[in-house]
């Protein structure tokens, strides 16, 4: 049986229609971040873990979950915004300044990018990104003896905290949305 140009041109234009769309439901669908490991704590030495706005230190053969990888970024992604000092000699306490969980921080790329942060009050800060939550490694010297990131942090300073409205007391762990500007 033969068919027709017509007919053989129709059967192409949809089955390749027909891919494309599977194409796009693909990528609609959200990415899995799943874990990429486990890193064992060590205890610090004497004097060695930097607990400045209540941090954590390791804890001694406790497993923490590593993260290469973070929830997708959208128009309003979600995160926990945590506290973080950023006295040196970049930075001080009273810029807008932040780190951003290893898969947001993607290999620097995010680097020196501003983001708008907007807390469950409704107030909304911007500020600028300049360095990284490790989500990868933790409970060496390297990173103050504390553990890995989890994969969807914001570590703020406390300037951005009061621009939020929220209280010093109160300051330490809150959900909030993100997005690049």
């Amino acid at each position: 049986m033969r068919r027709s140009p017509a007919a053989i041109s129709i059967l192409l234009f949809t089955l390749v229609t027909a891919s494309c769309l599977l194409d796009l439901e693909a990528e609609a669908k959200p990415q899995t971040c799943l874990p990429s490991g486990k890193l064992r704590g060590r205890k610090p030495p004497a004097k060695k873990c930097n607990q400045i706005h209540n941090s954590d230190c390791c804890v001694e053969g406790k497993l923490y979950t590593t993260y290469e990888c973070s929830p997708p970024i959208t128009e309003q992604t979600k995160a926990v915004l945590t506290l973080n000092s950023f006295e040196n000699k970049f930075h001080g306490d009273g810029e807008r300044v932040v780190a951003l969980s290893s898969g947001w921080f993607d290999h620097r790329k995010s680097c020196l990018q501003r983001i708008k942060i907007t807390a469950g009050n409704g107030r909304s800060v911007v500020a600028k990104v300049v360095d990284e939550c490790d989500s990868t490694e933790g409970c060496d010297e390297e990173h103050d003896y504390q553990p890995p990131c989890p994969n969807n942090v914001v570590d703020a300073s406390p300037a951005v905290w009061d621009a939020l409205g929220v209280p010093s007391g109160e300051q330490g762990d809150l959900k909030v949305t993100w997005s690049f500007l």
